[in-house]
C-alpha cells in the first residue's frame, strides 16, 4: 500500500493500527495469525494491536480460535461488510509478502507442537496429483498432531492430504527404502522441517 493510500485508510478507519489489521486480515482471508506474528507483520506495538483486536472482535469483523494456548485471529467472512472489506484490500495482494516477511512460515507453525513433532515434509502437490501435501513425523498418541494438522489446514485455507507417522515407523520405512517414502521424496518439496536431522 502506498504512503498516500495508507494515510487515507488511517483517516477512514480512525487508527493506523486498525487500518493495518484490516488490511492484513482482509487481504489474507484464508489465513489466521497469532498476536506476536501480527505485531511483526504490521510492525506495530503489541498493546496497540491487542486494543484494536478487541475493538474489531467487538464489532464482529474479526474472529478467533484457540490452539495450544495461542489465540489465532482471522477475518470473519460472515460479517455483512466482509465482502466490501475484502474488495477494498484485495488489490494490495498478500501482506506477508508485501512487507518482506519470510515465506517459510512452517517453522512458526511447528513451534507450537515442537514437543510432539520430529519432522515435517511439505510438498508442492498440484491439484489432482497423487501423493500427500504433508508428511508429519512425530508422537501422535494424544492426537495432538492430528488436531494441529486440522488447524494448519484451516490456516492454509484448503483441504490437505496429510499423513502422520511415528519417528520409529519413518526410520524403518526409510531404511527398507519403502516406496511410499520414496515417492514423497521424489515429489517437488516446498519445505522440510527437520530439527533432529531424521529426514535426510
Amino acid at each position: 500500500m502506498s504512503k498516500e493510500n495508507a494515510t487515507a485508510m488511517e483517516r477512514i478507519f480512525g487508527s493506523k493500527t486498525r487500518a493495518k489489521l484490516l488490511e492484513l486480515f482482509f487481504s489474507n482471508t484464508n489465513k489466521s495469525f497469532y498476536v506476536r506474528e501480527i505485531t511483526r507483520v504490521i510492525e506495530e506495538q503489541i498493546n496497540s494491536v491487542r486494543r484494536e483486536l478487541t475493538n474489531l472482535e467487538a464489532a464482529g469483523i474479526v474472529k478467533n480460535e484457540t490452539f495450544d494456548n495461542k489465540i489465532y485471529y482471522s477475518a470473519n467472512m460472515r460479517h455483512p461488510y466482509s465482502k466490501a472489506l475484502k474488495d477494498l484490500f484485495n488489490s494490495h495482494g498478500d501482506v506477508n509478502e508485501d512487507r518482506g516477511v519470510k515465506k517459510n512460515v512452517w517453522e512458526e507453525y511447528c513451534k507450537s507442537v515442537s514437543k510432539y513433532l520430529s519432522g515435517l515434509i511439505v510438498t508442492n502437490r498440484k491439484v489432482g496429483q497423487d501423493g500427500v501435501d504433508l508428511l508429519i513425523i512425530g508422537n501422535d498418541k494424544t492426537k495432538k498432531l492430528t488436531r494441529w494438522a486440522e488447524v494448519v489446514e484451516k490456516r492454509v485455507g484448503k483441504p490437505l492430504n496429510y499423513v502422520i507417522m511415528s519417528e520409529e515407523d519413518f526410520a524403518y520405512r526409510k531404511s527398507v527404502r519403502d516406496r511410499f517414502i520414496a515417492d514423497i521424496m521424489e515429489m517437488e518439496i516446498a519445505e522440510i522441517y527437520d530439527p533432529e536431522k531424521i529426514i535426510k
